[in-house]
């Protein structure tokens, strides 16, 4: 397949544009407590903001479009967030004359294409649907869909083509994502065709590559011994001592790293980081303090020791130890791997989060991952490496009517 041309601007220069495609912007229009929200996105963003002030629902909202883009169902997508996606509908929101309320929200690619924006419209009363999404970049609207017929579970979908006919209509499920449903249905026979797989590739390609990671160390400790097997990591991560029993038998570097990290978050000394297997087939996780003592299991640790644990594996590993599904078509080294993460420094000290924010600023600098958090200390948010993003607490606007694609 021959690379899309990529049109210039009016001024003539070309698109930015970057070897990765990378999360550059999220859009909240309507979502919760957002309204007209736009939050730029860096290679380390902490988001700031008293209680109330939407840094959880932004955070909910890059997962929503992360599982939208890996081809979940809308229900599937919306499960995640307490209350679904009823709940996300801001909350004096108005029903229109047929009764429907819905959320907007949206986010920007940045990748070998310049930018590309796509921006969803999802009704969530009285039932669940895509009412309306948007793909555009390279100075074209690339794909359109509307509800045209409330009665039929389709939207009219129309994408660009450049051929003897300049669109192409076709209906497309109205409970997924149509641009993640493109390769499906594109030929690919135009220049025009082949923009909008390119297009839609690098927009999935972002959002499949991201991790919503919130460490639980109340279920870490449920599960103190797990069975060996399916060792990828757990958002919750339930399941620690499988993950760490594989990074310390196949990459002894990544496990060097981890207790290097260990002895900036951790109080005391930390010689080793290992695992004890059991005749059952399962397997626990033991900290040594030093040579020759007697092991400390790791469920033993504090809330703050285990949620460091846990986050500075999820910063020292990567697709291949993470649950996260990335695009197999794609060279490991054109991803990124965007790990989001709600209350970074919840449970730490100030000494543990600063040395954590400070990894993921080194991690960060790489290039293969970047990081999305919230912060309660702001002055964590002022680190040098840190894209700081303050949310305002702000009184919940009026709204009227359905969502629509915008």
């Amino acid at each position: 397949m021959t690379s899309p041309t990529i049109p210039r601007t009016a001024h003539g220069a070309r698109h930015p544009r970057t070897d990765r495609a990378t999360l550059g912007e999220l859009r909240l229009s309507a979502f919760k407590s957002h309204r007209g929200t736009r939050l730029r996105l860096g290679p380390l963003t902490l988001f700031t903001g008293g209680s109330g002030s939407g840094k959880t629902a932004a955070l909910e909202a890059c997962g929503v479009l992360a599982r939208l883009g890996a081809g979940a169902t809308l229900e599937e997508a919306f499960a995640s967030v307490p209350g679904g996606a009823a709940a996300c509908v801001p909350h004096h929101a108005k029903p229109d004359a047929a009764g429907r309320r819905g959320v907007r929200l949206g986010c920007t690619v940045r990748g070998p294409l310049g930018d590309i924006r796509l921006d969803v419209a999802v009704q969530a009363e009285p039932e669940l649907r895509i009412v309306g999404e948007r793909l555009t970049g390279a100075g074209h609207t690339l794909l359109a869909t509307a509800l045209r017929d409330p009665r039929r579970d389709r939207v009219q979908a129309s994408w660009h083509t450049a051929g003897p006919a300049p669109v192409t209509r076709a209906p497309l499920p109205d409970d997924r994502l149509g641009t993640a449903l493109l390769p499906l249905r594109v030929g690919g026979r135009t220049d025009g065709e082949r923009l909008v797989l390119a297009a839609a590739e690098q927009a999935v390609l972002a959002l499949r590559s991201v991790y919503p990671c919130d460490p639980h160390p109340a279920h870490m400790r449920a599960a103190t011994a797990v069975p060996i097997g399916g060792e990828e990591l757990a958002p919750d991560c339930r399941n620690l001592p499988a993950v760490l029993r594989r990074v310390r038998d196949e990459c002894g570097t990544r496990h060097a790293a981890l207790l290097d990290a260990l002895r900036g978050g951790c109080a005391g000394p930390v010689h080793d980081l290992t695992t004890e297997e059991y005749g059952d087939g399962l397997v626990r996780a033991v900290l040594r303090r030093e040579p020759g003592r007697r092991s400390t299991p790791v469920e033993t640790l504090g809330d703050g020791e285990l949620r460091y644990l846990a986050l500075a594996l999820v910063l020292l590993t990567g697709p291949g130890v993470l649950a996260v599904d990335p695009a197999s078509e794609v060279l490991p080294a054109r991803q990124v791997l965007t790990v989001v993460a709600d209350g970074l420094d919840r449970c730490l000290d100030g000494r543990q989060a600063g040395e954590l924010v400070a990894l993921c600023g080194r991690m960060a600098e790489r290039g293969h991952i970047r990081v999305v958090g919230s912060v309660s200390d702001s002055a964590l948010a002022e680190a040098e490496c840190a894209t700081a993003v303050a949310l305002p607490n702000r009184p919940e606007p009026r709204q009227e009517g359905a969502a629509t694609a915008g």
